[in-house]
Formats: C-alpha cells, sequence, structure tokens
C-alpha cells in the first residue's frame, strides 16, 4: 500500500491518473496537458507504472496508458474501515437520539 499512496501524494501523478481514469492516451497526449518536459511527464507515468496505478500497452511506436483502479484497491479497503466505523457511530447516535425522542413522547 506504501507504494500506491507515496505515488499519490505528487499532485501532477494525481493529475494524470484522473486523465488516464476513463479514457486511454498516448504519452505525448499526456505530456502536452502539462507545462513540464516530456522525460518529466514519463517519469510521473514510471512511478504510476511501478505502483500498480496505471497500465500501458504499444500501439506502434505509440505508447498507450490508462489508469488501473484496481491498483487502489488496498487503498479503497483501507479507508473504508474508517468509513464504515463512523458510519457505524452515526447509526447508533441517530437510534440513541430516536430512541430518547420516543422517551420524551411517551413521557409527555
Amino acid at each position: 500500500m506504501d507504494t500506491p499512496l507515496k505515488a499519490l501524494a505528487e499532485p501532477r501523478r494525481r493529475e494524470i491518473l484522473d486523465l488516464v481514469r476513463n479514457l486511454e492516451m498516448s504519452a505525448g497526449e499526456i505530456a502536452s496537458r502539462f507545462d513540464v518536459t516530456r522525460p518529466a511527464i514519463s517519469q510521473h507515468l514510471k512511478v504510476l507504472m511501478d505502483a500498480g496505478l496505471v497500465s500501458m500497452r504499444t500501439s506502434g511506436t505509440r505508447r498507450i496508458y490508462r489508469a488501473r483502479l484496481e491498483g487502489l484497491n488496498e487503498i479503497m479497503e483501507y479507508l473504508s474501515q474508517f468509513w464504515d466505523d463512523r458510519l457505524t457511530r452515526l447509526a447508533r447516535e441517530a437510534e440513541a437520539a430516536d430512541q430518547a425522542k420516543r422517551n420524551i413522547e411517551e413521557h409527555s
């Protein structure tokens, strides 16, 4: 889980991942969206690939990238624990408030 988190810590990598989330793009198309050099974008793509967050295929001489959202599964599972705990606490609080309201209505 550390490798994907470190990869996503860089804002530009998150932007790249967002670009290729729903469609494939060539390295050149990705690079054209940023004001940095192509080698810099290539390095970002390599980090994302090493983290399992993007995949690459070749089409002729072009390298085509797309997001591998399954690469986020471990992070999502980890974070969902916090969300699940929070929802459970919220449900308990709502039930307690509802019970308190019923008690007040019964005694009125």
